[in-house]
């Protein structure tokens, strides 16, 4: 066998129907489109009207609310940073960051900063400079001897 040998099976692959083309093809005239209307013309874009009546996403309430200035955190376990540190891309000497994680590749990309959550098993003794910590995740690292320094918290305390 060649690669210039291999086809397709016969019947995998249908040819387009090219409408519009005559009576004889079966898709003349009207090509399909039915008769007059908007939706015989081109560029019809009618998806959610029903008829005049109010349509169901006008219907419905709103709800929710989602604050403009949201910050985008990486949320990253005790448990996974401590296997960082078993293996040897995080070193334990300096104080873990962002930039840091990012490094060890514990997290891909830096986004608005990094909070640290208390899941898993953790006995490394680190420093941490970090967005912010879980309640358990505080506990955790200091039990084990670490600290932990939240970054801009005069910024999240104000607004």
């Amino acid at each position: 066998m060649k690669l210039n040998d291999i086809r397709d099976n016969p019947g995998a692959s249908k040819d387009r129907t090219r409408v519009g083309r005559g009576i004889g093809s079966g898709k003349g005239k009207t090509a399909g489109r039915g008769v007059k209307g908007q939706k015989a013309r081109a560029g019809v874009s009618i998806k959610g009207f029903e008829g005049g009546q109010m349509p169901l996403h006008r219907r419905l309430p709103k709800r929710g609310f989602n604050p403009p200035h949201r910050r985008d955190l990486n949320e990253v376990n005790l448990g996974r940073i401590q296997e960082a540190v078993n293996a040897g891309k995080l070193a334990t000497d300096a104080p873990i960051t962002v930039e840091t994680l990012v490094a060890a590749g514990v997290v891909s990309k830096p986004r608005d900063g990094v909070k640290i959550l208390g899941v898993g098993e953790f006995s490394a003794k680190l420093s941490f400079a970090v967005a912010g910590a879980s309640k358990a995740a505080r506990e955790a690292i200091e039990r084990a001897g670490g600290s932990v320094t939240i970054l801009g918290a005069e910024a999240v305390a104000q607004g």
